[in-house]
């Protein structure tokens, strides 16, 4: 599994709403709760491109901010 640096990840934002990513597992998460998208990371780079990103479920969103920001407050 590709790990990004804290620092690199404090930098990125969601292209779509600017709201801060969260990585879980290959992908970034935006913590943004009314776009919930999901955005892959390809042989280790982040591909940050709207058309490539997914939207999750609010259910799948909601796990995947308590499974990643324990702590954090996800953007409502």
């Amino acid at each position: 599994m590709t790990t990004l640096e804290a620092e690199f990840l404090a930098i990125l934002r969601c292209p779509l709403s600017l709201a801060e990513l969260v990585q879980d597992g290959e992908s970034l998460v935006s913590k943004d709760a009314e776009t919930r998208r999901r955005y892959p990371i390809t042989d280790g780079f982040p591909v940050l491109l709207i058309e490539e990103a997914e939207e999750l479920s609010e259910t799948d969103w909601g796990e995947v901010m308590n499974r990643c920001c324990s702590g954090d407050k996800a953007e409502a």
